[in-house]
């Protein structure tokens, strides 16, 4: 069986050497359908080791135009010809990997193979925004019936209800495949809002976390805990903290030592926190 890193490593040559194997490939005239039945054959009765590394590795550098060519069907898609052929390149080798030889032709299996780990890699690695699976499966509905609903006659762009007809959807999962259609691509906080002097970018649209939230939820809080102190402590705090008076003046008006009023306030303060806390 195969290693990790025996699967790594051609992979990561595959690509240095995809200009050798495509000039081999014009050599001997193939359309990148090579004779490779002996070489399959001897993989499979190989042990792990640096001989059977190397045949894999010329299987590779003879199929690579192949996988290549596959991924040159999803060009123009928003990646990379160079990304795509190295998940081609990947593909190709979980082909070889996984082939046997007596069950036919290599190229019936390795071309959905190959094309399969391409379909994934632009359904897991190209959403700007993650969606469910769900979702995305919804998208590509969408994006079919719309496709199709364009080509028959009548207006240029079908309405929801159109769409979910064709599609044997409901208008809100129509409506949900159509949204995850912009998850692919995403604006960039720096772009121009507006034109002229007056113009701003979309960064600036955006609010920024009110501290007065947290003083609204601790003002709650603590209004529990001060319902519950004796009224003459209430008076204190509210002469103090409302009134901004001073703790002589306070123990002034009340007949009572600054030092008692001092007491008192440390003492309701700290009830009043605990109890906040506590909640």
């Amino acid at each position: 069986m195969p290693t990790e890193n025996s699967v790594e490593r051609p992979y990561a040559d595959a690509n240095s050497k995809a200009q050798s194997a495509d000039a081999v490939a014009a050599d001997r005239g193939f359309d990148d359908s090579p004779e490779s039945g002996a070489l399959f054959i001897r993989l499979v009765e190989l042990e792990a080791g640096p001989e059977r590394d190397a045949v894999r590795d010329e299987l590779v550098s003879l199929w690579l135009p192949m996988a290549h060519r596959i991924a040159g069907r999803f060009r123009d898609r928003g990646e990379a010809t160079e990304d795509l052929r190295q998940v081609a390149a990947l593909g190709l080798i979980k082909a070889i990997d996984r082939f046997d030889p007596v069950r036919g032709a290599f190229e019936s299996y390795a071309i959905p193979t190959i094309t399969g780990e391409v379909k994934r890699h632009f359904r897991d690695r190209m959403w700007a925004v993650r969606v469910p699976r769900r979702v995305q499966e919804l998208r590509n509905r969408v994006q079919v019936a719309r496709r199709e609903l364009r080509q028959q006659p009548g207006p240029a762009e079908p309405t929801i209800a159109e769409i979910a007809a064709h599609a044997r959807l409901t208008e809100d999962e129509v409506s949900a495949g159509m949204e995850a259609m912009e998850g692919f691509s995403a604006l960039s906080l720096d772009v121009e809002v507006g034109a002229g002097d007056d113009g701003y970018s979309l960064g600036d649209t955006l609010g920024g976390t009110d501290s007065s939230f947290d003083t609204i939820v601790d003002r709650q809080a603590a209004a529990k805990e001060l319902r519950q102190l004796p009224e003459r402590e209430r008076t204190i705090l509210y002469m103090r903290f409302f009134e901004d008076m001073t703790q002589g003046h306070i123990a002034e008006k009340l007949g009572i030592s600054q030092m008692h009023v001092s007491r008192l306030i440390s003492g309701s303060c700290a009830r009043v926190r605990r109890g906040a806390l506590a909640q």
